[in-house]
């Protein structure tokens, strides 16, 4: 998709017609920023919520149905925003969305035991091959707040 022109002629040997498709379908391949951020990483207590902010952004304006001419009818692209612990191979939390332009995703789950927890974003379609992004991120989870265990007997 980054080629010059003049590369990607000599490589493809496609008619013109063939090269207008394969130009349409690299316009409308996403090419999309994710950025995240684990809400009071610093203070994560076990059995507390951890709440993950996500922030998408596609860095192109055009946008529609997904170009997949032997699918039978027309079919928009699908996203997901996943939480996984990769050590043992489990899902922590998962939101399917639709993304124009721009889309600001809220995933959470319940802090573990205490101790320091490796994580795994994921970003995939269900769409479009070679576009899946995945972050690893830590959560250092600190003891639960003792409710009313004081020494002062």
């Amino acid at each position: 998709m980054e080629m010059e022109d003049d590369e990607r002629t000599a490589l493809l040997q496609l008619s013109d017609a063939q090269m207008a498709d394969v130009a349409r379908f690299s316009n409308r391949y996403p090419n999309i920023e994710l950025s995240y951020e684990v809400a009071d990483k610093d203070d994560v207590k076990s059995g507390s919520p951890v709440l993950v902010q996500v922030q998408l952004e596609r860095e192109e304006e055009v946008t529609g149905p997904v170009i997949a001419p032997l699918f039978p009818q027309k079919r928009e692209e699908g996203w997901w925003v996943v939480i996984g612990d990769p050590k043992s191979n489990s899902l922590i939390s998962i939101k399917r969305l639709t993304l124009q332009q721009k889309a600001k995703v809220k995933l959470d789950f319940v802090a573990p035991a205490m101790g320091v927890h490796n994580y795994t974003l994921y970003f995939m379609s269900d769409a479009y091959m070679g576009c899946d992004q995945e972050y690893k991120f830590s959560v250092d989870v600190k003891e639960a707040d003792s409710d009313g265990d004081s020494d002062s007997d």
